[in-house]
């Protein structure tokens, strides 16, 4: 649990002096009204003083009952607020762009900490007074919901279904997902425009992604070609980079295969017999398209001849190897085996060789590529150009077509030869290649090894490279932009800066087309006599038209194409065939601030205050979007980019369906079937954890956490409990000045200026669980620890009429203000709830607000600022310190009760600093210390009158300068005043002179 979890939960509202066991007297005030009230203990007589003291009174609830409670304030914090904020803040327009959730399946508690994220900025921007526009989103195409649209039908053939049977079963599938989903995102209280989120699959949305699309092909960015790309067999589509995931685990066969030369080759060589190039290869399944064979232009290169290496190692067979790989090739012969190196040549005189590729039955050549090392393999690098980009960018350079006999399933085609066509190539297809090999005598070596392999992130099934006629957005062209746009961003955490610059740069390409039908159309069109391509300003210009006016994407399908296309090509005599493929649901996503364009002020030139994801998102969406803003605008769509971890179990693993530790908010929220092991915890402590939690690493959440932040609102409640009750029967109007307060309740609100200046310091860098920490130290340290036990007396005790009592009730009030209000981003409805107890209180000349986030944030005065006086309220704590140490000395020998029968003496230099100002602050060192009296001293008037005391002495580091100070502490000579416990009664059981003041006037 985080620092500032933790300490919230070690603080409470209490008169425990902290690291000390003393029990403050004035804690006795808590109980004063149930001893006051007892009846059913005859040994005591009922306290005929009780009724006069001004005891807390409120009917603020101590605990929270949150699952029901919370209710009551949910709208006035969510609709009602957002609805008002637009209308009545006067500041610029803030915009959190919200990256649309997959609409795919129930909310997790991802789901939570995201959306909450982004809901405590945008709350925290209102009380800044700004008009934030956040508008949710839903991410509603693509293959996952296409597939569990599917899934939800019996008996059928997919493939052979009505393209719009298939888009309407997963329309449908999505908008229920995201009925669900928004009705889980609101009882989270996330404020936004519920009412009109945008959708990816809604018709304007469809247009305005196609108009960022036209743009770019308009400028060049957008082309088709085939070349290998990552392919899912198990999803038959395209993938971009950004939907793998790795496997450690894959197991692979790796072979070394000799290829032989043709025997002109093998002359240029001087060699007499067979010469065969040996080459390595972990995708055995590649061989069939084998198309050259790389060397080094600069690499050594022998001829060998392996004596008794074996079966597959025919003594005169000849091989061609790297000679930086003998060694290597050598620890796979038998031991009784033997190299013969027979000559040697460069890479450069390979050039031009030819060998049989024969999986093939193709006649290839030996060719030069600088990317050969000598450091794996044989030296020799087997090329497939269309079976990986680095062999395809080979081939382009050397005119190889990227040849591929793979299809949609992974299987070989019957390119590939009968005894292979219809083998997956990733099992049973590699298999046969290698039983092939053996047959042919080209099978040298053989091994399986164990490492990291792509897999489809939706299937978790490996995916393979292949060539397929694909659209591609040119991101060679605009990493430079890109890079150059996001040095002004701010990023949270900095690290992000890195990670996105290197998925950008690390790539010159994104493939953004798909083969499903759930998604939007390339609008492209074919000749159907030539095969050439449609695809300009005007047409496309035409599409986006039909889809605004007749029902968005699903008109690609439904309607013929003559209507789909601009009259001006359907009069040119010519026949066209649609395009088949679909546009990647990150080309959806990553438009997303085009939309939000038309909802900014600002319009075309609208960039986002803030995006906040995952940091999976560095090579999703914030990537997507950086890229098609760039591409259309020159320019990065956010200002600030934010990401998050991911979510963990308690135990610190991440959670998993598989293991069967994820976690759903709402049996957080309203808790499970058994209360007592599950409890209702509500919305707010879930904010808490979120909200208290250094976000930008991994977040765990669980039983034992839950409980940990339970016990800590029920702690923040007693601290606005204790205000609230201290604040009965004040009103606004009833606050003294600053000036004419005491210099204790000034000090205080000094402190409540720096912590609402760390805390506002903590929101504007998005490090909520630093101000969440501010709260924790001020509740602590400030507040339980010293304040509130200080000021009972005077609270308690004092009359109404007292300045001394009216200038705490002023503090107490700025306080609890400021307290709430910085909380309430967080946890909004406790915020609420206290703002309904509060308002009667802070109702000023008629002004009223109904939500407390109708309020500023900060309502402290720079005029608190005071170091001067904190300086000396420094010192004094210091005094209270080692004056709560003798007083405990004296407990624990059984010579003093209370701190309130204490007396005590301090002997100090009176000319030092510290000694003048002990000297005027006797009376505020009677509270500091809760004695009932203090006398200061010049440090030689120490005399022993009575054995009955003891005595601390502590050089005291204050004011600049070093002090010996020495407390001496005794038993008062005088009486408790029945009434407020004091000992300053001259007789015993009558009042004090101040209760009798008090008293007198009721």
């Amino acid at each position: 649990m985080n620092q500032a979890l933790a300490a919230l939960r070690l603080g409470a509202v209490s008169s425990v002096t902290k690291g000390s066991r003393r029990v403050v007297q004035s804690a006795a005030f808590m109980n004063a009204r149930a001893y006051a009230t007892e009846s059913g203990d005859s040994k005591k007589a009922k306290n005929p003083y009780s009724h006069t003291l001004k005891l807390p009174r409120t009917t603020f609830p101590l605990r929270a009952d949150a699952a029901r409670r919370e209710k009551q304030f949910r709208d006035r914090c969510t609709d009602a607020l957002y609805r008002w904020q637009l209308e009545h803040n006067h500041g610029p327009q803030f915009i959190l762009h919200d990256g649309p959730p997959y609409a795919n399946g129930d909310l997790h508690i991802g789901h939570f900490m995201n959306k909450v994220l982004k809901d405590i900025i945008n709350r925290y921007q209102v009380m800044q007074g700004k008009r934030v526009l956040f508008i949710p989103g839903f991410d509603g195409h693509g293959l996952p919901i296409e597939q569990k649209a599917l899934a939800t039908l019996k008996n059928r053939d997919h493939e052979l279904l009505d393209p719009m049977k298939i888009r309407k079963l997963a329309r449908n599938f999505a908008l229920k997902a995201i009925a669900k989903q928004t009705e889980g995102f609101r009882e989270y209280a996330v404020m936004g425009d519920w009412a009109n989120p945008y959708l990816t699959i809604d018709p304007s949305y469809e247009a305005s992604q196609l108009e960022v699309f036209k743009t770019m092909v308009m400028r060049g960015y957008i082309y088709r070609q085939n070349k290998p790309v990552y392919w899912s067999p198990s999803s038959r589509t395209a993938l971009a980079e950004a939907e793998l995931e790795y496997n450690d685990e894959h197991v692979s066969t790796s072979v070394y295969v000799k290829m032989p030369l043709t025997r002109e080759s093998a002359t240029k060589l001087g060699a007499e017999g067979d010469v065969c190039a040996v080459i390595w290869t972990t995708t055995p399944w590649t061989l069939p398209a084998n198309s050259a064979i790389a060397v080094h232009p600069e690499l050594e290169y022998v001829l060998i001849q392996i004596v008794n290496g074996g079966d597959a190692c025919v003594n005169d067979t000849q091989l061609l190897v790297g000679k930086s790989r003998l060694e290597s090739i050598s620890g796979m012969l038998p031991d009784v085996a033997d190299i013969k190196v027979l000559s040697s040549f460069t890479g450069k005189e390979l050039e031009g060789l030819t060998y049989n590729s024969t999986l093939r039955g193709k006649e290839c050549h030996i060719l030069l590529a600088n990317y050969v090392t000598g450091d794996s393999g044989t030296g020799l690098v087997h090329s497939a150009p269309g079976h990986g980009q680095e062999d395809y960018e080979f081939g382009l350079s050397h005119g190889i077509d990227a040849y591929s006999p793979v299809d949609d399933y992974g299987r070989f085609t019957g390119d590939a030869g009968p005894e292979l066509a219809g083998k997956e190539v990733l099992t049973k297809g590699t298999s046969t290649v290698v039983e092939m090999l053996k047959l042919t005598g080209q099978l040298l070596f053989q091994q399986k090894f164990t490492h990291s392999y792509p897999y489809d992130w939706r299937t978790k099934l490996p995916i393979i490279q292949r060539a397929t006629p694909q659209w591609f957005a040119n991101v060679e062209n605009l990493k430079d932009g890109a890079g150059k746009s996001i040095k002004d961003v701010i990023m949270v955490p900095e690290s992000g800066r890195r990670r996105l610059q290197a998925f950008v740069s690390g790539r010159s390409e994104w493939c953004i087309s798909r083969q499903r039908v759930w998604g939007v159309p390339i609008p492209v069109f074919y000749n159907a006599r030539s095969g050439e391509m449609l695809l300009t300003e005007a047409s496309i210009d035409h599409v986006i038209h039909v889809f605004r006016t007749q029902g968005g994407s699903d008109a690609w399908w439904k309607l013929p194409v003559e209507e789909l296309l601009p009259p001006e090509i359907r009069e040119d005599g010519e026949t066209y065939v649609k395009g088949t493929d679909t546009m990647d649901v990150w080309f959806d996503s990553g438009s997303s601030w085009r939309f939000l364009e038309d909802r900014a002020e600002a319009g075309k030139d609208a960039r986002a205050d803030v995006y906040l994801e995952g940091s999976d998102q560095h090579r999703g969406w914030f990537q997507s979007s950086l890229l098609t803003s760039n591409a259309v605008r020159g320019i990065a769509p956010y200002k600030a980019l934010v990401t998050h971890g991911f979510t963990l179990d308690e135990h610190g693993r991440k959670m998993s369906k598989s293991i069967g530790n994820t976690l759903e908010p709402g049996r957080v929220i309203h808790g499970g079937k058994d209360k007592k092991k599950e409890p209702a915890y509500g919305v707010d402590l879930l904010r808490l954890l979120v909200g208290s939690t250094d976000y930008t690493h991994d977040v765990s959440f669980g039983p034992i956490i839950f409980s940990g932040v339970s016990d800590t609102i029920r702690k923040i409640r007693g601290t606005m409990r204790f205000m609230l009750g201290n604040l009965d029967g004040f009103g606004a109007e009833m606050a003294l000045p600053y000036e004419k307060m005491q210099s204790i309740d000034r000090y205080i609100l000094h402190e409540l200026y720096h912590f609402k200046k760390s805390a506002r310091a903590a929101f504007d860098s998005f490090e909520f669980f630093r101000a969440m920490q501010a709260v924790s130290n001020f509740t602590n340290t400030a507040l339980s620890a010293f304040y509130f036990d200080i000021s009972k007396d005077r609270l308690y005790a004092g009359s109404t009429e007292d300045l001394q009592r009216r200038s705490t009730q002023s503090a107490l009030f700025h306080i609890l203000i400021n307290y709430t209000t910085t909380l309430a981003p967080v946890t909004c409805h406790l915020a609420e709830e206290v703002w309904e107890f509060f308002e009667p209180i802070r109702k000023l000349h008629g002004k009223s607000t109904t939500s407390v986030f109708q309020e500023p944030w900060d309502q402290t005065d720079a005029a608190w600022d005071n170091p001067k006086l904190a300086e000396d309220w420094v010192a004094l704590r210091k005094i209270r310190a080692l004056a709560n140490k003798t007083i405990e000395a004296m407990r624990l020998e059984k010579k003093l009760g209370s701190s309130l029968e204490a007396e005590l003496d301090i002997y100090l230099p009176l000319n030092s600093k510290l000694g003048q100002l002990l000297i005027k602050s006797e009376d505020d060192l009677r509270q500091v210390c809760v004695t009932s009296r203090v006398n200061v001293h010049e440090v030689s008037a120490m005399s022993r009158s009575s054995e009955m005391f003891t005595e601390e002495e502590e050089c005291v580091e204050a004011l600049e300068s070093e002090t010996v100070v020495r407390i001496v502490c005794r038993r008062s000579q005088l009486h408790k005043c029945p009434r407020c416990w004091n000992f300053h009664s001259t007789r015993e059981g009558c009042l004090c002179l101040r209760c009798s003041n008090v008293t007198a006037k009721l």
